[in-house]
């Protein structure tokens, strides 16, 4: 039986510069623009190119992450019949999602040989470190393969000195949640400092695990997630869980307050600093000394003061993360400060970096633990918990104002609509629904109907409810509402593989990626949108 050697690989960054000095020059340019760095001066192949013209293969199967123009580009400098496969991968650091695309296309690939023995062989040189270990993982567990780098215009073959016996690691990096159950043990209530936050699934427990665990350092904290999730409610608690807890939680919102007063606010300003400088000013940081400063919507700061921030976020020498040096505004004197940062955003911040929107060494600084909480929707068994936690603050807040106020309650039907609802807005919105409701009730029971008229429900979120749940008569269709729910379903498949046929269509129980293929496009379903 014939042996089909095929080689897979990432396309890298330094591939893709690589290939600009052959490009014509408008190419160049759009190279520039999407990659952010300057094409190379000197021509040189590259890791991949270097590898592609030492070794012969009858198979070139290259995965990348990066625009679809500069992959076709690569294919056709590359020659030798290459064929590139595009991938959305928002984090080429995110070891799931990383190992997420590279399995499902490794799947694929090792199907591809007709009538011949397939001799899979890894390239290791291009792409992130996090890719090169993901290839280790697959190649020498699921997907036996030769390991091959590149360096210096030598290309070798990679002997690992290992074997990977625990078969189920591919299986456990497959998701994400599951690398963290040893932090799910216990739920909030039963965590020193997290009392206050509601829940007990296990994307809730997951993130408090995580949470206590960052909050014993004084290393700063990024909390990522959609807005209303409760981020301030997550930085209160790692600062009331820490050995800060007995000095000052400062909170401020950065999109809150006028860009030109911003850096003022945090840094402080000395008297004549500028025009309406009365007096002198101590800044949040100073505010904040001894304890911990939670700065929300971080995305929102402009170049200039990002720049200031990474200033003072630079490492004071033989001092500890939270030692801080800052100067107030109109000063040259420095001024230290102890203070423990957590900041929050619900915004991407990679695709900001991307966009040069957002300083890439300002969110490592930020970033050394990273927290992305669960929204609503992910967590709907703690929907009952946190709205009866929600309305009984509510009824107590009325009591306090009103003698006599009857305390409400939720009705079963409205519970069970508030439970399946998706709430876009997460735990914000569900508050103002519920502090809506109590308000328009005249009894002291509040009916479904109540809490659909405090939504004030535009198209756009009609179609975040429960489908099960959709009223029948009055023109319903069983068909186009079947369709749609398929069209959906499809579409979230999509999205949660990353763009990789093969792994939504597994997520969806089909047995082929040609099958998905073929409903995407008889529905005309457009996955990218949000």
């Amino acid at each position: 039986m014939k042996t089909i050697r095929i080689l897979v690989s990432w396309v890298g960054k330094t591939d893709l510069l690589c290939m600009t000095p052959d490009l014509s020059e408008a190419q160049q340019v759009e190279t520039f623009r999407l990659l952010g760095e300057k094409p190379a001066k000197a021509k040189q192949p590259g890791p991949l190119r270097t590898l592609v013209e030492l070794e012969l293969f009858d198979g070139i199967h290259l995965i990348s992450n990066y625009p679809a123009k500069l992959n076709r580009w690569f294919a056709e400098w590359l020659g030798h019949d290459a064929a590139v496969r595009s991938v959305e991968l928002v984090d080429p650091t995110d070891y799931p999602a990383v190992f997420r695309v590279a399995d499902a296309f490794l799947g694929e690939v090792a199907k591809a040989p007709a009538g011949g023995r397939l001799d899979l062989s890894i390239h290791l040189s291009s792409g992130t470190p996090t890719m090169a270990a993901i290839w280790v993982l697959l190649g020498k567990s699921k997907y036996p393969a030769t390991f091959y780098q590149t360096y210096a215009g030598q290309a070798r073959r990679t002997e690992i000195p290992f074997d990977l016996v625990l078969d189920y690691v591919p299986e456990l990096l497959r998701e994400s949640d599951q690398l963290f159950q040893h932090l799910a043990v216990r739920g909030p209530q039963d965590v020193a400092g997290f009392e206050q936050i509601v829940g007990d699934s296990k994307p809730i427990r997951i993130a408090v695990g995580r949470a206590h665990k960052a909050a014993v350092r004084d290393v700063p904290v990024l909390l990522v997630g959609e807005s209303g999730v409760g981020k301030e409610l997550f930085a209160r608690a790692i600062h009331a869980a820490s050995r800060r807890r007995d000095k000052p939680f400062v909170a401020i919102n950065c999109a809150a307050v006028p860009k030109d007063l911003l850096e003022s606010d945090l840094f402080g300003h000395k008297k004549g600093a500028f025009t309406g400088a009365t007096h002198e000013h101590a800044g949040r940081f100073e505010e904040a000394d001894g304890g911990t400063l939670f700065l929300d919507e971080i995305a929102e700061f402009d170049p200039a003061l990002q720049s200031k921030l990474l200033r003072v976020l630079q490492p004071v020498p033989g001092g500890r993360p939270s030692d801080l040096v800052l100067q107030r505004v109109g000063e040259t004197k420095d001024r230290k400060v102890n203070v423990r940062i957590i900041a929050a955003t619900n915004q991407d911040l990679l695709a900001r970096m991307n966009e040069n929107r957002f300083r890439r060494d300002l969110y490592y600084r930020l970033a050394v633990v990273t927290l992305k909480l669960p929204p609503l929707r992910h967590r709907k068994t703690d929907i009952p918990a946190i709205a009866g936690a929600l309305l009984a603050r509510i009824n107590e807040q009325f009591a306090h104002d009103e003698p006599g106020y009857r305390h409400k309650s939720l009705s079963a039907a409205a519970m069970q609509f508030v439970r399946t609802y998706a709430w876009p807005g997460n735990v914000r919105q569900l508050n103002s629904a519920l502090l809506q409701a109590a308000v328009m009730s005249a009894s002291d029971r509040i009916e479904r109907a109540e809490i659909e008229a405090a939504l004030a429900e535009g198209p756009a979120e009609v179609a975040t409810r429960d489908w099960s749940e959709h009223p029948l008569g009055d023109g319903f269709d069983v068909e186009k509402h079947l369709e749609e729910l398929h069209r959906r379903y499809l579409a979230r498949a999509m999205q949660e593989a990353g763009g990789v046929k093969a792994r939504a269509a597994k997520l969806l129980g089909m047995r082929n990626y040609q099958t998905l293929d073929a409903q995407l496009k008889r529905l005309g379903v457009d996955w990218k949108s949000p």
